[in-house]
């Protein structure tokens, strides 16, 4: 075999090194080559995200025009053209990743695919969206639910339309996700159009609002007549109209008569404080309790004792997200905004619940 001139040896040297950084995706080499895969016609920069194609498929260009020129078209994972220094247009590509319909999106992935450590994507997200990049990609797939419910599809094609993977993605972030925008909760709803009705249970009047997107409020009343004056109080400026009840909410009832996980959006707003409360709330599984202390402990904020037992006062929806559970750290009931029978009922409802379910799984086993 005739021995490689040296420089062949050179050009292999450097085309095991591009390899490397390919298999490793190494995002220092963002803007030093780009490979095409020969296979797709695509052109990728070393840090691509993508699946890691054949090494005998893959060809490397020093730059993406020239491997356009020879008939390659730029990748929309990484997003080829993009300069890793121009921080601008490399947020840019990020929000472009960020908002693709694939289940693969992961912050890393995104972070390396546009020339950045997470860390500094994070940074550019916080600076200048307030979000992180995995809050963008969450609120990416909240709006397509939205869109979808909007639209009249049912809670299930809305979550596997949206890019939700599972049913269970969704439910865990309704809450934080699936919220009015800030600025329009301040303002008392204006622009929303809110349908509310109230239906009697064995706890009293239960009232129900909602918006396409899902509940936004959940309350008892002892007086039937009241349901539509504190729709009024707290939605001053919204469209506000009694309506049916959906077949969508239709689970919200049996909630309340039985210890059953009622699997539906919710359209609540809070502060960011108050929506990681709400979720260690939801956390909690029937026939158990914890202490406003351990709840402070779930969110990260073990002092802040105060600042929980606030955010569980505020919030708007019962059941759904069960503030009952919350008990003293002596484990008295304290207070409950829907009265401390119906905390207490609802307590033994579930505690009874759990006693006969855990005789029925040791019956079965």
């Amino acid at each position: 075999m005739k021995p490689a001139s040296h420089t062949e040896a050179r050009s292999l040297t450097a085309a095991d090194a591009r390899w490397r950084a390919v298999r490793t995706r190494d995002a220092r080499s963002s803007g030093a080559f780009v490979y095409a895969v020969k296979t797709t016609g695509i052109v990728c920069r070393p840090a691509c995200a993508s699946r890691t194609p054949r090494r005998e498929n893959v060809v490397f260009f020093d730059t993406v025009a020239e491997a356009e020129r020879a008939g390659f078209r730029r990748c929309r994972r990484c997003h080829a053209g993009v300069a890793a220094t121009d921080a601008a247009r490399a947020l840019a590509a990020a929000c472009e990743l960020l908002s693709s319909e694939e289940e693969w999106v992961r912050s890393a992935d995104v972070a390396h695919a546009t020339g950045l450590t997470p860390a500094s994507l994070a940074r550019a997200f916080r600076a200048k969206l307030g979000v992180t990049p995995r809050q963008y990609r969450h609120r990416v797939l909240a709006a397509r639910a939205r869109a979808e419910l909007a639209k009249g599809a049912s809670v299930t094609t809305a979550i596997y339309a949206a890019g939700y993977s599972a049913s269970s993605r969704f439910y865990a972030r309704a809450g934080q996700e699936l919220g009015m925008q800030p600025r329009q909760a301040r303002r008392g709803g204006a622009g929303h159009e809110v349908r509310f009705t109230s239906r009697p249970t064995s706890l009293g009047t239960l009232g129900i609002a909602w918006t396409v997107r899902g509940v936004s409020d959940l309350f008892f009343v002892d007086d039937p007549a009241t349901v539509e004056a504190t729709m009024r109080r707290r939605w001053p400026a919204a469209s506000r109209a009694r309506a049916a009840l959906p077949s969508w909410l239709d689970a919200i009832v049996d909630a309340v008569e039985r210890p059953i996980v009622a699997d539906v959006p919710l359209d609540i707003q809070g502060t960011a404080f108050e929506e990681r409360v709400w979720q260690a709330l939801r956390a909690i599984p029937p026939g158990q309790t914890r202490s406003y202390a351990e709840v402070a402990a779930r969110v990260g904020a073990p002092t802040a004792h105060r600042a929980v037992a606030r955010a569980i006062a505020r919030n708007p929806v019962a059941v759904l997200v069960p503030c009952h559970r919350v008990v003293g750290k002596d484990g008295s009931l304290t207070g409950y905004r829907w009265g401390l029978a119906r905390k207490a009922e609802l307590l033994r409802r579930e505690g009874a619940w759990s006693v006969d379910a855990s005789s029925h799984d040791r019956r079965s086993s």
